[in-house]
């Protein structure tokens, strides 16, 4: 197992614990149930949901009708979502969020918290996404900027989170349009914040 994984397998007993993770604070959960509805089309879709965690995310996402596929590169992780999301039509697969296993299935759209913060080659990731999401589609990275870096294998270009900026300059060759939502809201934290947080939601 490399290390990234290794790091985030020991994080999954306590993973939900933080309340944007587990989203057990109905209050919170209702906060992202309501950032995802505006941020995409009825459905169904087919969602993408790389670096899915516990699943979260994916479980929304499926309550809301649509067909997610989720991507985690910790054994842990995945279970855990599997059991999150069990009684759901959804798929959660075990593999690196920067070459998602998915052969050449294409989505509506290609989700990523917190994910692109974590990827040793990030623009190539974000090209490899961006050419997974179907023409018309959404690719949609929720993203912050919090301080010094904590887990990976100390070689993150963006440990630490990455600006609203870097992100967007990174995407603009590879998406027709794209639009930066601040998320400073405390309710979607569970806290008050005083860093960057935001949504970037781009077009191919």
């Amino acid at each position: 197992m490399t290390n990234t994984a290794a790091f985030w397998d020991a994080a999954a007993d306590t993973f939900d614990e933080e309340a944007d993770h587990g989203l057990r604070d109905p209050r919170v959960r209702a906060a992202w149930a309501g950032r995802l509805a505006a941020w995409l089309p009825e459905g169904p879709l087919d969602v993408l949901d790389l670096g899915c965690g516990t699943g979260s995310l994916s479980l929304l996402l499926a309550e809301r009708g649509h067909r997610v596929v989720g991507v985690d590169l910790a054994p842990r992780m995945v279970a855990r979502a599997r059991a999150k999301l069990a009684g759901t039509d959804a798929v959660v697969l075990i593999g690196d969020a920067a070459r998602p296993p998915v052969g050449e299935r294409r989505f509506d759209v290609v989700l990523a918290r917190h994910v692109v913060w974590a990827m040793p080659e990030p623009q190539a990731a974000l090209a490899r996404w961006a050419a997974l999401v179907r023409p018309g589609g959404r690719l949609l990275l929720v993203e912050g900027r919090w301080g010094a870096g904590e887990g990976g294998d100390g070689n993150l270009p963006w440990a630490g989170g990455v600006r609203a900026a870097d992100l967007v300059e990174a995407l603009r060759p590879i998406v027709a349009d794209l639009r930066v939502d601040h998320l400073t809201d405390p309710v979607l934290w569970g806290k008050e914040i005083d860093d960057e947080r935001y949504a970037v939601l781009a077009r191919t």
